[in-house]
């Protein structure tokens, strides 16, 4: 919000890039605020990957920022002009962003406009991350009126887009979907004309998934972008393992999530950050809107009392009517699950008897089972998953395209009776691809099935 002009610091000799804020249609005093809030914040983070802020001069009615002049090109254009990186061009570049954002977290500030166009890279892929001009201190006044939201649609977090105020882990959501432009050219949420759309999109149905075609960073793309917020790792979590590289560990258990098609088209960048109205939670879609897909029912947002109540009365409802449909069995999901990233449920199983070491030995001995002899290790799932997951006929030609899948991370919850591990595929053609699984195990050590994947 704001022309940004090449200046020369005539003092120190030096280029600095000057931001005009305050000035031209709809400017008032909320855009001065806006200046001195990204003068001071900016100011409080000294920081190799923060644009710097050196002053704010006030000339009649406008106002200029000073700061830091940046060589290079945001990373939205980066991505327009050579194409979606790999995951080891986008890792290095991603990873300083989260350097910057976990030093403003560690200070109190949350950005809450992280996205392409805000990421400046240098030719020796140097980044900075700018615009604090919507960023705010924890002990700072809301920006906007209750019921709006401040930030660019598409990277919005869903407790963002429902009207929630925006915390660390908002910014860690933007971070992923971020990542998800880097790495296939286009942004988690097509915007375009319909914009209460792509809010209610965000807030109700579960975030896109790129699962294998995103490396080694589908973990961090699965941490990042968890429709639960309590869900998502800390932005030094995301740091540390972009820095760690294909062999970095696990720092946490990994959300369980829905993976969902991404969009099908390229569609160009949301640059611009708006003022919006809010999609809470239980909002009817706009017109246009395809129905969100099943899942799990989130957290409301903060409402008034009188909106609990009606919700808590829905949620009443709902409740009785699934319990009330339990024994159809045209309710389950017939989702087939002979691929890697398949989705099924399961009812909850015992844990006596159960280990992680013996959670561990079953799904190594499965993995090295289900490329050599398919038909014993179908024997390994439940007959309810074996019919989710189709006839055996096509669970053995998806296996017949793997040499071999081999565990790089493992976690185990005993009490949960779940399963995830990072997993690296090794290709007929000889290719090597990556994925992270979550099962659903039954049974007790030495005697385990898959119940469900998810």
């Amino acid at each position: 919000m704001g022309a940004v002009w090449l200046g020369e610091d005539e003092v120190l000799g030096r280029q600095v890039a000057l931001k005009r804020v305050g000035f031209g249609p709809g400017g008032d005093d909320l855009d001065l605020d806006r200046a001195e809030r990204e003068a001071r914040l900016a100011a409080r983070l000294n920081h190799p990957h923060v644009v710097a802020v050196y002053d704010l001069l006030v000339e009649g009615d406008d106002r200029w920022l000073v700061m830091e002049y940046v060589a290079g090109a945001t990373l939205a254009e980066l991505v327009k002009r050579d194409g979606p990186l790999t995951p080891d061009q986008a890792a290095p570049l991603l990873r300083q962003v989260a350097d910057a954002l976990a030093a403003a977290h560690q200070a109190g500030i949350v950005h809450r406009d992280v996205k392409p166009s805000n990421i400046l890279v240098t030719p020796d892929g140097q980044v900075k991350l700018s615009d604090f001009g919507i960023a705010r201190a924890q002990a700072d006044a809301s920006l906007t009126q209750t019921g709006l939201v401040t930030g660019s649609p598409a990277y919005l977090a869903p407790e963002v887009a429902s009207g929630q105020q925006a915390t660390a882990a908002s910014d860690v959501w933007s971070l992923g979907a971020t990542m998800y432009h880097a790495l296939t050219g286009r942004p988690p949420y097509d915007v375009g004309e319909n914009l209460l759309g792509a809010l209610y999109r965000i807030v109700h149905e579960e975030p896109p998934r790129l699962g294998a075609s995103a490396g080694w960073l589908a973990p961090v793309l699965l941490a990042t972008m968890a429709q639960q917020s309590e869900d998502r790792w800390s932005m030094a979590h995301v740091r540390d393992f972009l820095a760690g590289g294909p062999s970095a560990p696990l720092p946490a258990p990994l959300p369980r999530a829905v993976p969902v098609g991404a969009p099908s088209s390229p569609v160009p960048d949301p640059t611009s950050t708006q003022v919006i109205a809010a999609v809470p939670p239980g909002s009817p879609a706009p017109p246009g809107t395809p129905p969100p897909a099943p899942r799990p029912r989130r957290r409301s947002a903060v409402l008034p009392l009188l909106a609990l109540a009606i919700v808590a009365v829905l949620v009443v409802i709902v409740v009785a009517w699934v319990l009330g449909n339990d024994d159809d069995p045209g309710a389950e999901s017939k989702t087939p699950s002979s691929s890697p990233s398949g989705s099924s449920s399961a009812p909850p199983a015992t844990t006596e008897g159960v280990t992680a070491d013996g959670m561990e030995n079953f799904m190594e001995d499965y993995l090295a089972t289900v490329t050599s002899d398919p038909k014993a290790a179908w024997e390994r799932l439940t007959p309810q998953f074996q019919e989710q997951s189709g006839k055996f006929g096509q669970y053995k030609k998806f296996w017949s395209d793997y040499q071999s899948a081999d565990i790089i991370d493992f976690q185990a919850d005993p009490d949960a009776m779940t399963v995830t591990y990072r997993v690296e595929y090794l290709h007929q053609d000889g290719q090597k691809t990556t994925d992270v699984v979550t099962l659903q195990l039954e049974g007790t050590d030495g005697n385990f099935l898959i119940a469900a994947e998810s």
